[in-house]
């Protein structure tokens, strides 16, 4: 059975405290930009991106590890309160490219967070939060066990596991708990199909213009849904404490969720670009969702996943 204890952990990041819940994986705090500046100069004698592998045998493991039976206890081993009134149901076309990222954390419990299959030469990139990944500020606390379910949904995986065979994030993130984005790079299904043959893949945008409408996705440990369906806000993106944000209550467990621009949240349809993922929240009763403005260094993780 996973581990499922609850003890809180807090940070203090510049204005915003923040939690990490130890069944899922959402770091509520607001960046600083003044954080940005320090981290930068201290990484810029070295590789600007960190990327983690995982073994064949410890891929394998993974996907023997997560049954179905497992993946229903994570949903179960949470609850963080009634979902908010800002965070509907999505309703639209099937999202194959949007899934769960099951992992076990760095203090050893079952978890989650949330992913997306993106375009990428490899055909095999997903993007998600850089804190779904490894601890920031913390090198040695990474996260294992990791497989990626596009389309999940009640228990449904109508397009298998991917395994995460690695996992690319910011040296700043690593160091600093800074540019709170990665890029993961999955194996082959059992089929030897790789992902995005499966599934499709959203184009991914740099330095896209912050102030349009953007929906973000994801599976909160929120109830009714306890990660089992997919949610989304739908908002404005505004400038705040360097980074960007939309009103949005999402919790733990939509981390790593998409921001899709030019995207349809009730239809479905559209490009659906994504321009960011879930990063953090304003406080332990949210109602601003932060994500990262993917500029150069974001750019350079994706690329790093997507020659994988």
């Amino acid at each position: 059975m996973p581990k499922t204890s609850t003890p809180l952990f807090r940070r203090l990041r510049g204005r915003a405290t923040g939690l990490v819940v130890a069944g899922t994986a959402l770091a509520l705090a607001a960046p600083v930009p003044a954080m940005a500046a320090t981290a930068q100069a201290r990484a810029a004698s070295a590789d600007p991106v960190s990327v983690m592998t995982y073994t064949a045998k410890e891929r394998r493991e993974a996907l023997a590890y997560w049954t179905t039976a497992r993946i229903k206890a994570v949903g179960k081993s949470v609850d963080l309160g009634p979902t908010g009134p800002k965070a509907k149901p999505y309703k639209g076309a099937a999202l194959k490219t949007v899934g769960r990222l099951f992992f076990v954390n760095s203090r050893g419990a079952d978890t989650w967070c949330t992913a997306t299959a993106v375009k990428s030469a490899n055909r095999s990139a997903v993007m998600t939060a850089a804190h779904c990944v490894r601890l920031g500020s913390s090198p040695g606390n990474t996260n294992t066990t990791m497989v990626f379910v596009p389309g999940y949904n009640k228990g449904e995986k109508p397009y298998g596991l991917f395994a995460v065979r690695s996992a690319a994030t910011p040296r700043t993130w690593e160091n600093d708990s800074v540019n709170d984005v990665s890029a993961l790079v999955v194996d082959a299904d059992k089929k030897g199909r790789k992902l995005t043959d499966v599934v499709g893949g959203r184009p991914i945008a740099f330095d896209h213009a912050v102030g349009g409408t953007v929906t973000a996705l994801g599976y909160s440990a929120t109830r009714p849904q306890l990660g089992e369906e997919l949610l989304r806000c739908v908002g404005r993106t505004k400038r705040e404490h360097g980074t960007q944000m939309i009103p949005c209550d999402l919790t733990g467990g939509a981390s790593g969720g998409p921001w899709l621009a030019d995207f349809d949240a009730t239809t479905g349809k559209g490009k659906g670009v994504l321009v960011s993922v879930n990063a953090s929240l304003d406080s332990l009763t949210p109602t601003k969702m932060y994500g990262e403005v993917l500029r150069t260094t974001a750019k350079k993780v994706y690329d790093r996943a997507q020659r994988g």
